[in-house]
């Protein structure tokens, strides 16, 4: 009876999360519109807080008391207008030089460079902190310093599109990075940051989410700085598979800045991308136009670049465009059906006067249709058997590339066959010859260990890439030119694929289930999709016909 009620308990708990899971994008839709529907009253808040500041400072007479009110209206208009914001750091910079205060007069330096990396002033960012000597400072702001390297040349690798100077730009990131790491504390907002982009990138989700977490406990909920951990915890969730918890912690950080009134939203372009994949197409755009709008108030070049806010501005004049045209083509279809009108009564008129003629002509007109129609009939025959021929050429080379795709897997599935009998042979002979020694434990260790698996795996794939390589020499090169350059995907080893070129060697081959790939490759269906989706999504043309153009490289005509 307790066992049963558990049972029902326990369904009852999966159908109440299945009934939100199916929910849930609706609700977070209508808590974000709610958001923009107040944006403005958040925004009127953080200009109440800017107006109180400056107040302040019309009436502070120290050049400390200042430096700290410039400070203050810089960290308020950091988020919110970045030409403002740096008009306050400069002042920031002028008072700290007068005060003598070396370690505040590096570290406004260091905050202005970072934030003329950040709307892709990277001259200037490079002039500033060059400028800079960093003599009799505290370690935290040594650490700012180091840290605004970093983030000016992670910024250049990430834009350049030279891999030599990305390669050189991305040594200079890491190299300030890691004198930044040992010198600023580990609880330092930075810090988190950059440890779990390391860890992200290098594939240590455990640790990556260990350290959002840590990050996480330091800030409060709602708040600004909560906006960038919950979208760093969205992408953790994202990498992880976790579609529920990753759309919950980017609604969040969404969320976060609305309320916060910050105009830098990097969290609602990455919203509208995931209701793109979707298919919430009006969601989106109406979310990349309100980010839009943000960015051009914020003034940031790297946001304009990514969002495109000119395609707000030409869905606009496209829409009042199309209603302009619709008035005139029904201007133009009354005026159309007025001349009609005329026409039929000039032609009624010429009937009774010219009979004859018009029988003349009708007769004429009668042989002229026979001969178009015939004309018509033999050109009808004509691109049929035009098609015909070039169906049948297809045929005849996609038979003749089956038949050689066949006859070179047959004779290589036989030769597996015979090594594998020789080699389950002497499996069997050595187990034989242990269990004669009475080797037990041996035979036990060997029976746990999944090296052989794992062998006979590498063993299988190479067979495959040998095949398909010799199959289709050129496939690597031709499957690179569909995609962009910075999606390409080029082997390390000579005569091997990648998973993902073997992904779509298999759907060349006609295997298009996403679970009998997985079935080959030893990997999850959704690991299999996420990989088809992330190809796709490089593809230099329409994605949706990716796939279609795949199965017809090497094909020979």
């Amino acid at each position: 009876m307790r066992k049963g009620l558990l049972i029902a308990l326990l369904i009852a708990m999966v159908t109440t999360v299945m009934a939100d899971g199916k929910k849930s994008l609706a609700d977070y839709c209508k808590q974000i519109d709610e958001a923009i529907a107040h944006s403005a009253d958040y925004v009127a808040a953080h200009e109440k807080k800017i107006g109180e500041a400056k107040h302040a400072l019309n009436f502070e007479a120290s050049d400390k008391g200042k430096y700290q009110l410039n400070f203050q209206l810089y960290e308020l208009y950091k988020p919110f207008v970045s030409d403002s914001a740096m008009f306050f750091l400069g002042k920031c910079i002028q008072l700290a030089d007068g005060l003598g205060d070396a370690s505040a007069a590096v570290k406004c330096r260091s905050l202005m460079a970072i934030k003329c990396a950040n709307i892709g002033m990277y001259d200037e960012a490079l002039n500033i902190l060059d400028s800079i000597r960093p003599v009799g400072i505290d370690t935290l702001t040594l650490g700012v310093y180091y840290d605004a390297y970093s983030n000016v040349y992670s910024e250049l690798a990430y834009y350049t599109r030279l891999d030599l100077m990305k390669q050189k730009y991305q040594a200079k990131a890491d190299y300030y990075k890691q004198l930044m790491l040992k010198t600023m504390p580990e609880t330092y907002e930075t810090c988190f940051l950059r440890r779990e982009q390391d860890a992200q990138g290098e594939g240590r989700l455990e640790e990556a989410m260990a350290i959002n977490n840590q990050w996480l406990k330091t800030v409060e909920k709602g708040s600004h700085p909560y906006a960038l951990v919950a979208l760093y915890r969205y992408i953790e969730y994202k990498l992880q598979g976790d579609r529920d918890q990753m759309m919950y912690w980017l609604v969040e950080s969404v969320l976060a800045d609305i309320r916060n009134a910050a105009m830098d939203q990097g969290s609602m372009w990455e919203l509208a991308n995931e209701l793109m994949l979707m298919g919430e197409i009006d969601k989106a755009s109406e979310y990349i136009s309100f980010t839009s709008d943000c960015a051009n108030r914020y003034g940031s070049r790297q946001r304009n670049w990514q969002i495109a806010p000119l395609l707000t501005h030409i869905a606009k004049n496209y829409k009042s465009q199309s209603e302009a045209t619709t008035t005139q083509l029904r201007l133009m279809l009354v005026a159309i059906s007025l001349l009609l009108l005329c026409l039929l009564g000039v032609l009624f008129f010429l009937h009774r006067r010219n009979r004859q003629l018009n029988i003349a002509r009708m007769e004429l007109k009668g042989k002229n249709t026979e001969l178009y129609t015939v004309n018509q009939q033999l050109a009808e025959q004509t691109e049929e058997l035009s098609t015909l021929n070039s169906q049948l050429s297809t045929l005849n080379s996609q038979l003749s590339e089956s038949n050689r795709v066949k006859e070179e897997y047959i004779g290589r599935f036989m030769s597996l066959c015979s090594q594998y009998i020789d080699k389950l042979d002497n499996y069997r002979k050595m187990v034989n010859k242990k269990m004669k020694n009475k080797e037990l434990e041996d035979l036990f260790q060997m029976s746990k260990s999944t090296e052989l698996k794992e062998k006979e795996l590498e063993e299988l794939y190479q067979n495959f890439d040998s095949v398909f390589l010799h199959l289709f020499p050129n496939f690597v090169n031709d499957f690179n030119a569909l995609l962009q350059t910075d999606t390409q995907v080029h082997p390390k080893e000579e005569n091997r694929l990648t998973t993902e070129i073997r992904i779509f060697a298999l759907i060349r081959l006609g295997i298009e289930d996403s679970s009998k790939i997985a079935e080959f490759l030893h990997y999850s269906v959704n690991t299999i999709y996420n990989y088809r989706a992330r190809i796709k999504n490089g593809a230099l043309d329409n994605r949706e016909s990716f796939e279609r153009r795949i199965k017809e490289l090497g094909i020979i005509q």
